[in-house]
């Protein structure tokens, strides 16, 4: 685990501006107009409208998507009570989470207030502000009393994450790592050590999925909480044990099947748990320091089953995991409380999402190779950007069924794919990609079958109904390394290439292809010895009809690829070149980028053609093209070769294809920028519009370019590289590309495979 200093993390939060969260406008301010209507005298009709119909509130304002976080500073972390102001980068920070994690507003609210009556009323007083209170860092017992009179008195979701929170993830995980040692969670025996809040609160939770409360024993400072203390308040109480042999920790876990520590560091040893059941499950919670280190556990007992709430070992009880998707969830259907039917929909949400196979994206952060349900990954991880759309879902379903939701949701599909778009994880572009694939699947050739990235591709692929997947390559090694990865081959065909059986179709590829370049000095003899490399086969069977698109590239060379493509396939006989673009789907919007892979410096001739294929392209996509040609002049303002050709290019363009919304050369800056483009140059044939389409003069420009913006901007997402002009679907990846970028081109080609089906078809019905 990285050793966070106090310097560090003093300058982490004073540097720039200080603190981690900011409010930003999200409608116009530019003009008066625009200030008319956000404040005097516009706001006024929305303000009518939510006093005729309080609900309208989520309507016209942020209600809907806005928490306050609030803390009186009376338990903040392990710092205990260090006071309202102290506890501020705490909750500023748990705002910055719902951020990222759940797109959800936050308001972080200091309260310098111990009274809990006191502090319920200041609450309540401003809860008219929120569409949820998340109550933060109170101690208990007060923290039991704020938020059962809060739930009562607020008609908004209400939840003291520091009790239900932990209590969601830590039941998730148990249910989970008793299925994996086939234990009865109705039979084994319990140990709580700590008997706070979360302690409370999971200890109920754990009751409600079907441990027994006779099979638990709870431990506070002063050793096991037995029915003969006279000590106890209400909620330790409720937990007493009738057992009068067992007084301290070492006693009751002797015999226990869990462990569960919520209290301090280094209180359970190795001689404890060698004292435990088989296979022992140890929750050890304590932060930073657990009741037991990771290690020390597992040299105790290597049958154990073991979750921390660090980062840096397996199964860490994360918080992050529940809330925002808690809140997201409630939010999304104006919901009035989080009852117990949405936090046991999360907890079983959270454990049935473990049993899933692992995106890509959490086994590179863990810099894995593939993750799978077992003793070491029994709970999600945070990273898993499924966790938004399965809890969220999960917990807005238990809302509406439990009679709590103000709105309902009727096409659950439609709203787990707005979830993945709130954070980026798709745009609508990828959206429209897949589900239009989906409806014309397509049989696609992966080149590169025996590499891990394209592997999964290929088994993803087929999982999201976008393709029938023909892996090329050796059958032998690429079983084996499914089997590594954990992935199911069900319904994918495997073509070995240089297997002896298929000599026959090798000698027919090579015929072909020799009678098609035969002027060109082929010879069958050398077709056929091509007929042994990935590239030249797959595309043979694209040629051929045998499939109907090929994904290269994770390997091979783009110069490389570049020579077996015109060989094979050819380019459409309406132009000169081909190329290749990318498309950036940015918070402002979709560019298409050319030419990103194949023409290193094109001359005027080459420019001409790349401006027409990204015409053709965007066209593709459903889009009018608004296209500049970029360069670093301005209309004339340099008469370097390099703007001349741009220039030429424009005005054939413009000639030849007068409708057709396209000018240059010019500046990025002013490409981009209307308002500067049409006061600067109103002259240009672009006055007025936003540009979609950049054609850039050479390749070092474009792919600088596109590269980026995508280092850059976390929130740009990059598909590509599309290729255009080629007569048949013919696509590359990107070397490093990762499972989603693969999968991504695989939704193009099978599109652009039934696009170029329904074409053919045409032109044979006409002729």
């Amino acid at each position: 685990m990285v050793k966070i200093s106090k310097e560090a993390a003093l300058a982490y939060h004073e540097s720039g501006r200080p603190g981690k969260i900011e409010v930003k406008p999200t409608k116009a301010y530019r003009t008066q107009t625009d200030l008319s209507l956000a404040y005097s005298p516009g706001v006024a009709y929305p303000c009518l409208e939510i006093q005729e119909n309080p609900d309208d509130a989520y309507k016209y304002t942020d209600k809907g998507n806005l928490v306050a976080v609030i803390s009186n500073g009376t338990a903040v972390l392990g710092l205990g009570d260090i006071g309202a102001m102290s506890g501020k980068p705490v909750m500023e920070g748990k705002g910055l989470l719902f951020k990222i994690y759940g797109g959800i507003d936050v308001f972080d609210i200091e309260v310098n207030e111990k009274d809990p009556e006191k502090f319920c009323e200041a609450v309540e007083r401003i809860a008219p502000t929120f569409g949820g209170i998340n109550l933060e860092d109170i101690k208990a017992p007060e923290c039991f009393y704020i938020e059962e009179r809060l739930k009562k008195s607020l008609d908004i979701p209400v939840m003291h994450d520091d009790q239900h929170g932990t209590a969601i993830i830590s039941a998730a995980g148990l249910k989970n790592a008793l299925e994996v040692i086939g234990k009865d969670i109705k039979q084994v025996k319990i140990v709580v050590n700590g008997a706070g809040a979360a302690a409370i609160s999971c200890t109920k939770l754990y009751m409600a999925i079907g441990a027994s409360k006779e099979n638990i024993v709870m431990l506070d400072s002063k050793g096991v909480i037995r029915a003969d203390r006279q000590d106890l308040n209400e909620q330790k109480r409720f937990f007493a044990t009738s057992r009068t042999d067992i007084t301290t920790l070492e006693e009751a876990v002797r015999d226990a099947d869990v462990f569960v520590g919520l209290s301090k560091g280094n209180v359970l040893s190795q001689d404890m748990v060698k004292t435990m059941a088989k296979d022992p499950v140890i929750f050890a919670l304590a932060n930073p320091v657990p009741e037991i280190s990771y290690e020390d556990a597992m040299a105790a007992r290597p049958d154990v089953l073991m979750s921390t709430g660090r980062t840096d070992y397996p199964n860490q009880i994360n918080n992050v995991i529940g809330f925002p998707y808690i809140f997201r969830g409630a939010l999304d259907v104006h919901a009035t409380a989080i009852n117990e039917e949405m936090k046991l929909a999360a907890v079983h949400a959270i454990a049935d999402l473990a049993k899933q196979p692992v995106p890509d994206v959490v086994n590179d952060v863990y810099k894995v190779n593939n993750l799978t349900f077992g003793r070491d990954y029994f709970i999600p991880k945070p990273v898993d950007p499924r966790l938004i759309t399965e809890v969220s879902a999960a917990v807005a379903k238990a809302a509406i069924d439990s009679g709590v939701a103000r709105k309902n949701i009727e096409d659950w599909d439609a709203y787990k794919r707005s979830l993945s778009v709130l954070l980026g994880q798709e745009t609508k572009l990828t959206q429209k990609l897949y589900s239009t694939a989906a409806s014309h699947p397509q049989r696609v050739v992966f080149a590169e079958a025996i590499h891990p990235t394209m592997l999964k591709a290929a088994v993803q692929a087929k999982a999201e109904g976008i393709c029938q997947p023909i892996l090329l390559g050796n059958d032998e090694v690429i079983t084996k390394l499914a089997k590594k990865l954990d992935l199911n081959l069900d319904g994918l065909e495997i073509v070995n290439l240089r297997h002896p059986s298929e000599q026959e179709r090798r000698e027919r590829y090579a015929h072909i292809l020799t009678e098609k370049r035969q002027r060109e000095g082929y010879t069958f003899q050398e077709a056929n010895d091509k007929m042994f490399e990935r590239n030249y086969f797959g595309m043979m069977m694209v040629e051929t009809g045998e499939a109907d698109a090929f994904i290269t590239g994770l390997y091979t060379k783009y110069s490389n690829t570049v020579k077996v493509v015109k060989e094979v396939i050819g380019i459409r006989p309406q132009y000169q070149h081909f190329g290749a673009m990318h498309i950036i789907n940015s918070p402002k919007g979709t560019l298409y980028i050319a030419d990103t892979l194949v023409n290193e410096n094109p001359d005027t001739e080459t420019l001409i053609d790349i401006a027409k294929l990204a015409s053709e392209s965007v066209k593709f996509f459903n889009e009018k093209p608004v296209i500049a040609l970029v360069s670093h002049s301005n209309f004339g303002s340099s008469q370097s070769d390099g703007a001349k050709k741009v220039k030429h290019a424009v005005e054939y363009m413009q000639k030849r294809y007068p409708q057709l919304p396209i000018d240059g050369e010019m500046q990025l800056g002013f490409a981009l920028d209307r308002e500067l483009r049409d006061e600067q140059y109103p002259f240009t044939r672009l006055y007025g519009k936003d540009v979609n389409t950049l054609v850039f003069p050479n390749l070092t420009s474009a792919r600088s370019s596109y590269k980026m913006l995508q280092m850059l901007n976390s929130d740009v997402e990059i598909i590509g590289p599309i290729q255009m002009g080629l007569n048949k679907p013919i696509h590359f990846v990107d070397f490093g590309a990762s499972v989603r970028d693969v999968v991504n081109i695989v939704a193009v080609a099978v599109i652009d495979a039934y696009v170029d089906k329904v074409r053919r078809n045409i032109i044979e019905d006409e002729d």
